[in-house]
């Protein structure tokens, strides 16, 4: 399958990791961007440096802009762009509100208006922040949430079953789990405590480092990504794509220093009341219906990882 793929904050982490599967599987791929500071936009540009690709640099806010790059023909969209993050969501929930919701509504519409049959549409492991049911499984009630970004997610997922049920546009959503890997983000936790060991800096340590994480290695979402690009599926699906495997904090800890060679500096905090005690998705249904299954353990994923950030470094 092949044919020409939209992608929403496609410079980014994950936009710009999955701009590369798809160029390589022959499709031509439209980036929608707009470089937002929340970290550096020249790293973003680096990420897509060289890539063979169509560049909206626009905000998905500005409705008019999005229309005018939705109109050209896409058999795909790739709705990843939104701001990131749940603390910084705590502090300002409004922009988040904005960005988040009206800008996937202006997505969702001018697919609409488009004539776009499909989108995909990154959601999140947080949208679980309130239940305390692990593994986490796409079919279980979700009364409530922890934070803005959370709540939010979740806001951005019924408005995708709204527009597939009213208008026809097949939706699948992914709710990623705590995504790792070379281009990571500088504010993600893994990134950001390699950075400060390499530094000899100090890490904070949110609670007593039993807190444990389903880390997914970024090639192994972007397969996850790809599959449900040809999933003929039912017009509203969900689907988590984690590692399965979750970790404790002081075991990742652990194997950062065993593959960096460096003790941590570790700082106590409390407990962020926003961060759920554990993340573990179910893959089963991703296994089932889109072929789904990580490949990549987190020691290898991290190495990878750490292998990339020093060389970016040099």
């Amino acid at each position: 399958m092949t044919g020409k793929v939209l992608i929403t904050g496609g410079a980014g982490f994950i936009g710009s990791n999955t701009a590369r599967r798809f160029l390589q599987d022959g499709w031509h791929v439209g980036l929608l961007d707009n470089f937002d500071d929340f970290y550096s936009p020249e790293a973003k540009r680096q990420n897509i440096l060289g890539l063979p690709i169509e560049l909206f640099t626009t905000d998905i806010r500005d409705a008019a802009a999005v229309e005018t790059a939705m109109a050209r023909g896409w058999d795909l969209v790739i709705h990843l762009a939104a701001k990131a993050g749940v603390r910084p969501s705590i502090e300002d929930p409004r922009s988040y509100l904005d960005v988040n919701v009206t800008g996937t509504l202006n997505v969702l519409e001018a697919a609409r208006k488009a004539g776009i049959g499909k989108l995909l549409f990154a959601s999140s492991s947080s949208v679980y922040s309130g239940s305390q049911a692990v593994p986490s499984r796409e079919s279980q009630p979700l009364p409530a949430t922890r934070s803005p970004y959370a709540a939010i997610k979740l806001a951005g997922e019924h408005l995708c079953s709204n527009y597939a049920h009213l208008h026809g546009i097949q939706c699948v959503c992914l709710r990623f789990f705590t995504v790792y890997g070379p281009r990571q983000r500088p504010d993600l936790a893994i990134r950001k405590f390699a950075s400060a060991m390499l530094a000899g800096r100090t890490i904070s340590l949110y609670g007593d480092g039993t807190s444990r994480r389903d880390y997914t290695f970024i090639d192994d979402l972007v397969w996850g990504i790809y599959a449900a690009a040809s999933f003929s599926g039912p017009k509203f699906s969900v689907f988590n794509l984690g590692g399965g495997n979750p970790v404790a904090l002081t075991e990742l800890i652990a194997a950062l220093e065993e593959i960096l060679g460096l003790r941590a500096k570790l700082e106590h905090l409390p407990v962020e009341p926003a961060d759920p005690p554990e993340t573990w998705a179910d893959i089963s249904a991703a296994t089932e219906a889109l072929g789904y299954s990580p490949r990549t353990g987190l020691r290898e994923g991290l190495r990878q990882t750490v292998d990339w950030l020093v060389a970016s470094r040099d």
